[in-house]
């Protein structure tokens, strides 16, 4: 079976809602983060593309029609090079790598770029047609994340937690306390903040430049949603997804806006066209959960894969576990045997310090983990995340 490897990729800083990236169309910002990818590939002729797969969550507002391809296409690739976007929530950047990585298994392509973006800030308010002649009825929905259109049968039987309040099942389930929810969420601040100054970004982050409507363009390349938010202040934040709760805006990860891109290549691609890897993708894994505690779904994905692949928790030497809320992490983390502040479990912090763009979270994680291992000389990564409605998404990546 002919190997996937993990190579080049850039991501754009991650952007606070309404931040930096406010302004900034997600066809466009893709379309950088794709240009900036392919500078790091020179011997690659664009037109060797096989594919362009992009995950999005949201595919309501600027995103829509194809983002993938509209990027693609911007960003000056031909119009030979065909694309697509899908669609698993939060894990649609993790997928669109791992469907690359099956394309190119199976022999089906020899490189593909893929990835993923969002653009919370820019999601649209949308509303429903008419439902009868002369109808007054009249709905509005916010698009930035949750349920909207909703089946009443869906709502029947599974219910519609929001995502906030799927973390309080957890918590209540799985007994996670408040306190220990604030001493996670301080520990990924303060690693991302250690991680922003030591330049461990940089290698992966591609500056952007901003017009501005009075004055010279600014360049971010840096995250904006770290916080340094101290202990006791996050003890006092109020819990206003549920009356008792323990879920708050401190230890939850935030809504965020940004893009990246990854080059998936077979081994007969690398020596062609000089290609860099950073990692084999050995294998991905998916499983579905109960939806009001969606966020366990990275424990049983973990689970599965590992068993595919013969593997033990303990072989792998670095796991990038999305932080949707502290409460999740925290319960998968103790389901899979790890210790609360284990060290190798977002070392350089996660999604409640630097932010969760959803479509692009996976992608992220995968850059990040390929970087880490390389950089540091583990074996193996684990990248995880939960998925809204009730899934959760693995993927292992071995050091060449």
């Amino acid at each position: 079976m002919t190997e996937a490897y993990l190579c080049e990729g850039r991501r754009s800083p991650i952007g606070r809602f309404g931040g930096a990236l406010a302004q900034t169309r997600p066809d466009d910002l893709l379309a950088h983060v794709i240009k900036s990818t392919l500078a790091d590939a020179p011997s690659l002729d664009p037109a060797a593309i096989d594919d362009v797969i992009m995950g999005c969550a949201n595919q309501a507002g600027e995103d829509n029609r194809n983002v993938a391809r509209m990027a693609a296409l911007l960003a000056g690739l031909p119009d030979s090079v065909a694309g697509v976007t899908i669609n698993r929530l939060c894990g649609s950047g993790l997928d669109a790598v791992a469907m690359a990585a099956r394309a190119i298994k199976l022999n089906e392509a020899d490189v593909i770029l893929a990835g993923g973006v969002e653009s919370m800030t820019r999601a649209p308010f949308v509303m429903p047609k008419a439902d009868s002649a002369y109808s007054r009825k009249s709905e509005i929905f916010d698009t930035t994340m949750g349920w909207r259109f909703v089946n009443e049968d869906m709502q029947a039987r599974f219910g519609i937690d929001s995502m906030p309040e799927t973390a309080e099942n957890i918590a209540k389930d799985f007994s996670i306390s408040r306190a220990d929810q604030d001493a996670y969420a301080y520990r990924s601040q303060l690693r991302a903040a250690a991680a922003i100054r030591s330049g461990r970004f940089a290698r992966e982050i591609t500056p952007i430049s901003l017009p501005q409507r009075k004055s010279d363009p600014v360049v971010f390349d840096t995250d904006e949603h770290p916080r340094a938010t101290p202990l006791d202040k996050l003890a006092n934040l109020a819990t206003p997804f549920r009356k008792n709760g323990s879920v708050t805006a401190g230890n939850s990860s935030g809504v965020n806006d940004g893009a990246a891109a990854v080059i998936i290549a077979s081994e007969a691609a690398l020596s062609k066209y000089e290609l860099k890897p950073l990692a084999r993708i050995a294998g991905t894994a998916v499983v579905g959960v109960e939806p009001r505690i969606m966020g366990i779904g990275p424990a049983p994905a973990t689970q599965k894969l590992l068993t595919r692949l013969g593997l033990q928790i303990s072989d792998v030497g670095v796991i990038e576990l999305n932080e949707a809320f502290a409460a999740q992490a925290l319960a998968v983390m103790r389901q899979l045997g790890l210790a609360d502040d284990a060290e190798h479990v977002n070392p350089n912090g996660g999604a409640i310090a630097l932010g969760h763009p959803l479509g692009m979270s996976g992608a992220r994680l995968a850059l990040t983990a390929a970087h880490e291992i390389k950089a540091h000389g583990h074996k193996l990564a684990l990248c995880t995340m939960c998925i809204g409605v009730g899934q959760g998404i693995a993927m292992m990546l071995e050091q060449v």
